[in-house]
């Protein structure tokens, strides 16, 4: 079984997406559809 972590909008929707492990056994989303599926982008303000 494919573990999922659900994204819920301000607007009530929710959306489904892929947790992954990583090499060290960390845990992270798998957001590569989040704009397609929710219209949505992701920030990061150390990078801008």
């Amino acid at each position: 079984m494919t573990e999922k972590a659900k994204i819920t909008l301000p607007d009530g929707q929710s959306f489904d997406f892929p947790v992954l492990t990583g090499s060290e056994h960390e845990k992270g989303i798998d957001i590569s559809s989040l704009r397609k599926q929710t219209g949505y982008i992701t920030l990061d303000p150390g990078f801008v």
